[in-house]
C-alpha cells in the first residue's frame, strides 16, 4: 500500500468541531401505561375469549422498548383468559432459520422470561391466497392455526421504496409474518412494486389470518416512542398511512447539506436494514427512494458488534477499512441480497489500511473544490444523530442555526484517539 500512502499523504484534514443538533421530540412518559390505554381506547380485547391460542408477533429492529411492550400485550391478552405466545415474525433475518430468529429477539430484549410468554419459532409457512399476477402469498403456521393473532411494529420510512405504506404493520403482515418464503415472494419482482405488494398481499393475509389488532408505535428523532397507537385489523390499511405522514415529521437528519464527505464509524443490521440508513446519508440502493442530503463520498470505518458479520449496506460506501472488510461475514449479507433481489448492498468498495487513509481517500476523491475547506459530516452511526462532528468550514454555517449548538472549539483529528468520543456512547436500538 506504499503507493496509495504516497498518494495520500499530502491531503488535507480538516480540524473538526463537536456540535448538538436539536429536534422537536415528544415522547410517551409511561409506555406500559400507554399500551394499554391504546388497547383501552379501541376495545380490541374485547375480540379474545377465554382459552383463545393468541399469537403475538414481533421481531423488527430498532422499535424502542419492544420488550416493554410486548410483555404488556401479553398481560393483557392473559387478562381476557387467552394463551399468549410470541411468533417471530422478521421475514428471513436470523439466517432464516427457527433459532437464528429467537437469537435476534434475544437481541432485541425478547425472551420467555422478559415478556413472561412462550416463544414459538418455526419457518415453515401455509399459502393463502395468491395475487391476481399469480404471485403466492405466504404466512407463518403458527401464526395461521391460532385463535387470534396480535401484530406489534413500529411505522417508519423505507430505505429502498416509497408509497402511502412503507415499513409498519402492514409490511410486518407480509413479509415478517411471511418468514423467509414470503419475503422472497414480496420481493421477486422487484422494488419498483413492493409498495404495490405490501398492500395487496397484507390484503389477502388479513382476510385468512385471525389478526384481531395491530400495536403501532411512531418514534421521536432521539428513537423514543411519541405515539402508541392500537389499530382494530379493519383499520389497519386507512389508519397506517397518516402514521407514516407523522413518523416523516419526527424523523431526526444531518442538517447540513450538501455533504462532500460522510464518515460513519460503524454500520450493522442492528441500525438499519441496508446497514446505515439511506433516508439519514441520502443513498439509496433502489431508485424507487430518495431523500436526504446530497453527499458526495461515503467512508465507513466498521461494522457493530451486534450485526455479527452482516454487512448488508457495505456497498453503499465509497470507501471503507481492512478493518471493515475483515469483520465481513459474506454469507449472511449475501442472504440479505437474495431475498431482496438487491445486490448493490454487498458489492466491496475500495478499501483502506487504515482510518486515516480511508477518511484521506473520500476527501481526495469528492471532488471538493478547495480540499482545505471540504464539507465533513462525522458520525458515530446513522441512529445517533444528536451529537456529531463538522469540520471547521462548516462552523458559520452551525453558528447560524438555531436547532444546532456548537459544544467544542475547533481541534485537529487524532486518529490516535478518534474512533472515540464523536458523539454520544452506542445505545441500546432495542
Amino acid at each position: 500500500m506504499r503507493v496509495i500512502e504516497s498518494l495520500l499523504k499530502d491531503v488535507p484534514l480538516p480540524r473538526m468541531v463537536k456540535v448538538r443538533q436539536s429536534f422537536p421530540a415528544p415522547e410517551v412518559a409511561d409506555v406500559p401505561g400507554a399500551v394499554r390505554e391504546a388497547v383501552a381506547a379501541e376495545g380490541v380485547l374485547e375480540r379474545i375469549s377465554e382459552g383463545d391460542r393468541v399469537a403475538i408477533a414481533v421481531g423488527s429492529r430498532g422499535v424502542a422498548d419492544i420488550d416493554v411492550m410486548t410483555r404488556e400485550v401479553v398481560r393483557l391478552v392473559r387478562s381476557r383468559g387467552g394463551q399468549p405466545f410470541i411468533v417471530p415474525a422478521m421475514g428471513s433475518h436470523g439466517g432464516a432459520t427457527a433459532e437464528g430468529q429467537i437469537e435476534v429477539l434475544k437481541q432485541l430484549g425478547v425472551t420467555e422470561s422478559s415478556v413472561e410468554a412462550p416463544i414459538r419459532s418455526s419457518m415453515d409457512v401455509v399459502e393463502v391466497g395468491r395475487l391476481a399476477s399469480g404471485l403466492p402469498v405466504y404466512t407463518d403456521r403458527q401464526a395461521y392455526s391460532a385463535d387470534k393473532v396480535i401484530v406489534i411494529n413500529r411505522v417508519k420510512p423505507h430505505t429502498a421504496f416509497r408509497g402511502p405504506v412503507e415499513s409498519g404493520l402492514m409490511k410486518m403482515i407480509t413479509i415478517g409474518l411471511g418468514k423467509q418464503k414470503g419475503a422472497e415472494t414480496a420481493h421477486s419482482r422487484g422494488f419498483q412494486y413492493m409498495a404495490e405488494h405490501v398492500v395487496a398481499m397484507a390484503r389477502i393475509v388479513l382476510s385468512q389470518v385471525p389478526i384481531i389488532f395491530g400495536l403501532a408505535t411512531v418514534e421521536n428523532a432521539y428513537d423514543r416512542p411519541a405515539k402508541i397507537v392500537a389499530v382494530p385489523a379493519e383499520k389497519i390499511e386507512a389508519v397506517e398511512p397518516d402514521l407514516l405522514l407523522e413518523a416523516k415529521s419526527l424523523m431526526p437528519r444531518i442538517l447540513f447539506d450538501p455533504i462532500d464527505v460522510l464518515v460513519v464509524d460503524e454500520i450493522g443490521k442492528d441500525i438499519s436494514g441496508d446497514g446505515m440508513d439511506p433516508n439519514i446519508t441520502g443513498r439509496y440502493p433502489t431508485p424507487y427512494a430518495s431523500g436526504g442530503p446530497r453527499v458526495t463520498r461515503i467512508a465507513v470505518l466498521g461494522l457493530t458488534e451486534r450485526t455479527h458479520g452482516n454487512a448488508n449496506g457495505i456497498g453503499l460506501a465509497d470507501i471503507i477499512t481492512r478493518k471493515a472488510l475483515e469483520a465481513i461475514e459474506w454469507e449472511k449479507g449475501y442472504a440479505n441480497a437474495l431475498t431482496s433481489t438487491v445486490v448493490s448492498t454487498v458489492k466491496l468498495p475500495m478499501f483502506m489500511e487504515t482510518e486515516e487513509l480511508a477518511v484521506k481517500a473520500a476527501i481526495k476523491t469528492c471532488n471538493a473544490p478547495d480540499p482545505s475547506r471540504v464539507r465533513l459530516v462525522w458520525i458515530r452511526n446513522t441512529l445517533e444523530l444528536k451529537n456529531l462532528w463538522i469540520s471547521e468550514s462548516l462552523l458559520e454555517e452551525a453558528r447560524r442555526r438555531e436547532d444546532v449548538e456548537i459544544l467544542t472549539e475547533p481541534e485537529a483529528t487524532d486518529f490516535s484517539v478518534w474512533p472515540g468520543d464523536k458523539s454520544d456512547e452506542r445505545k441500546d436500538p432495542g
